[in-house]
């Protein structure tokens, strides 16, 4: 049956591909985080994980071995990223996923972002009528929201599971007690002091910085808190996090946290649950693209670039051509001006935000793009008839982890898992880090004299740029998993890449090893030390301000061609694909 009939019942409908074959892949990893050392693609037939790091792709690897399901996997690669990549995902945090049941051609969007305690208040972050700095603010119990990646996961398993759910954790639990080896990239933004906080900890400094030193490169390190923590989630289920001694611990650290004490309590975290939601789908060309609805701002955006360049047919021009580049920059600028306004947790704004990707409110946006000028800052478009609301000064950091998995049954996953900035709030309880979601919010609730749609409010979810993609080709055929971490970037490296598969014919590996531009509506970065800087001189010619900088994406694909799987792994971070 075609994907339109399920896609009509499960998303937000707006027609629909199949990308390209693949090489090899090198296992070797990149020297520098700058694109600069490209990784080839890998193939398989039978399943494939794409994970941020090798631990956890090979955690996942060896679930879908035993005979798994994708979900089965994708909770084996959350515990042990709790442990070999704390700076970026966790058990401590929040996620989105799409899940795709491949017998029953059906997409599933699971909402498990971080709620703001029901004692949140729209001037939690204020200081009289000034806001606190973004960098005080995010340290300390003040930042934290009660994490959801866990109930997110125990959903679908509950559903999709195949394996036992205290047989998921067993790989995580076994390095956490005997130890990893710790990666180039935790060591380095450890020796970066990259957390304002994170030393000011007594439990966060003993664990990253033993005897005042950082964590070294190679170095063998052990958690034996949270394995005694995994193994109680293993062998409670995921209501021990969220009720009992564990929740009641983690609360605690937020409310008498040395830096920032905070408002969450235990009812907070037995109160959570995750959601689904329907996926936000539209097509682009003879594809089917789908993402995240809100809290997420990734399904919109994402779509709204693609909607507002298929009139400009980017598939004649070369890829990352500087005029495809240019026109890319401008539908980066008018989505980004949207989300600023338009884009925050639908259970409280109750906007239609379909409005945002029809084809009319679309093609009357793309008729602002010049080819020849930048158009500056943009404005928010008008969708709605009234609207009295301010656009916001949300701070959403580059960290974040993303991984793809396909198993042997064509059930898929895109997941997109966050403990916000790096190490999170800096705060460390029973060997993980909390996050500091709340930031997420502005902090600011009234601007203008106006209120600001992402202001915290209690139980409210926080706006977001996590962007995990499906796409279908015009059979309902699933072929393409994708998505990013790189903060409110992700929105940019995730349409850029999905541009060089549709668009210009790359393989998904080809596409993720693309020099990146971004544009948020502000200036236009090009990557340092890749070719993109290179193009400088062209978008300077028709106005744009120009930034060289590292853009550290981390996108992780899965493309299906004829039946072959062919995984992605960003050179810019140190995941692998790997499959049989």
């Amino acid at each position: 049956m075609p994907i339109r009939f399920y896609l009509s019942i499960t998303c937000l409908v707006l027609s629909l591909a199949t990308p390209v074959l693949a090489q090899q892949r090198e296992d070797r990893e990149p020297e520098a985080a700058t694109g600069r050392h490209e990784k080839q693609a890998f193939s398989s037939k039978t399943f494939m994980v794409v994970a941020a790091n090798p631990y956890a792709s090979w955690a996942g690897k060896n679930i879908l071995v035993k005979g798994g399901s994708a979900i089965d996997a994708a909770v084996a690669i959350q515990a042990m990223l709790t442990l070999v990549e704390p700076q970026s995902s966790g058990i401590g945090g929040g996620a989105f996923i799409l899940y795709w049941d491949n017998k029953a051609k059906k997409l599933i969007a699971v909402d498990g972002r971080e709620t703001a305690p029901k004692a949140a208040t729209p001037d939690l972050f204020m200081q009289g009528k000034q806001a606190m700095a973004w960098q005080d603010a995010v340290m300390g119990g003040k930042s934290i929201g009660v994490p959801g990646v866990l109930k997110a996961l125990d959903m679908l398993h509950k559903e999709y599971g195949k394996q036992p759910w205290n047989s998921l954790f067993n790989d995580a639990i076994v390095k956490a007690s005997e130890g990893f080896k710790v990666s180039d990239r935790l060591a380095k933004l450890l020796a970066a002091n990259i957390h304002p906080g994170l030393k000011q900890f007594r439990s966060s400094a003993i664990y990253f910085y033993p005897e005042g030193i950082p964590l070294a490169k190679d170095s063998l390190k052990k958690n034996s808190l949270l394995a005694r923590t995994l193994t109680t989630i293993a062998n409670e289920g995921a209501d021990s996090f969220y009720k009992g001694e564990l929740a009641t611990k983690m609360a605690s650290a937020a409310q008498f946290s040395t830096i920032n004490p905070g408002v969450l309590s235990a009812e907070d975290f037995a109160d959570y649950r995750a959601i689904k939601r329907s996926a936000v789908c539209g097509p682009y060309k003879t594809y089917q693209v789908c993402g995240m609805p809100p809290p997420s701002s990734g399904g919109v955006n994402v779509l709204q670039i693609l909607r507002m360049l298929e009139p400009f047919e980017l598939a004649r021009y070369p890829a990352n051509d500087p005029d495809a580049l240019h026109l890319f920059t401008q539908a980066s600028r008018l989505a980004f001006a949207d989300r600023d306004m338009y884009i925050a947790d639908s259970d409280f704004s109750h906007l239609p935000f379909g409005a945002l990707i029809s084809q009319s409110y679309v093609s009357d946006r793309a008729k602002q793009i010049n080819l020849e000028k930048d158009m500056g800052r943009a404005g928010a478009g008008q969708p709605f008839p009234t609207f009295d609301f301010a656009d916001d000064n949300a701070y959403e950091l580059p960290n974040t982890s993303h991984f793809s998995i396909v198993d042997q049954e064509g059930n898929a996953i895109s997941m997109t898992t966050s403990i916000e900035f790096a190490f999170g709030s800096g705060v460390f309880v029973e060997g993980f880090l909390l996050n500091n979601q709340m930031t997420d919010f502005s902090l600011v609730p009234y601007r203008h004299n106006r209120p600001v749609l992402n202001r915290i409010e209690p139980r409210k979810r926080p706006r977001s740029a996590m962007s995990p993609t499906m796409v279908f080709d015009k059979s309902g055929n699933l072929s393409l998993v994708l998505g990013s971490p790189g903060g409110s970037r992700i929105i940019d490296y995730v349409a850029q890449t999905l541009i060089g598969v549709l668009d210009w014919n790359l393989d998904i590996q080809q596409a993720i090893n693309l020099p990146h531009i971004t544009n948020r509506n502000d200036y236009t970065a090009l990557e340092k030390d890749t070719a993109a800087e290179r193009l400088a001189p062209q978008l300077k010619a028709k106005g744009h301000e120009i930034k060289i900088i590292d853009l550290n994406s981390g996108l992780h694909g899965i493309q299906i061609q004829n039946g072959v799987l062919i995984g992605g792994a960003d050179p810019r971070r140190e995941g692998v694909a790997v499959g049989l």
